[in-house]
């Protein structure tokens, strides 16, 4: 196998596996969101707008990026996203209970780095 088709193939890979991982988490804040669970305001704009911004940076940002479509400014918001869980909602916590976010944020930075490879809407 070449270089490029691994390449390709490993990027497709990071941000299928890393977006559907990060839906789940998505999928039960919009049940949070239906379902008029109490939320946070770590970013002072309201319980219920933050928890609306949650669910588009974790369920509907991710679907678009396991598509490949529009990667790089769909995992924008999923960047902030994590950098507010990590550095402001966790920000006094042990790592162990920020580490999650650190990982999805180093992630979704990489993807916005790199881009979506080959295999996506966005290469078609």
């Amino acid at each position: 196998m070449s270089n490029t088709l691994l390449k390709d193939i490993g990027l497709a890979l990071l941000r299928i596996a890393a977006s559907a991982m990060m839906a789940v988490h998505g999928y039960g804040k919009l049940q949070m969101l239906i379902n008029g669970v109490e939320f946070g305001d770590p970013i002072g704009i309201g319980a219920t707008p933050s928890l609306f911004l949650a669910v588009l940076a974790e369920l509907v940002c991710p679907i678009l990026i396991i598509f490949g479509f529009k990667t790089r400014l769909a995992a924008i918001p999923t960047v902030i996203t994590m950098a507010v869980a990590a550095f402001l909602v966790h920000g006094a916590d042990p790592f162990q209970k920020k580490e999650m976010a650190l990982l999805y944020l180093v992630v979704f930075v990489a993807i916005i780095l790199l881009g979506p490879g080959k295999y996506s809407v966005d290469k078609r």
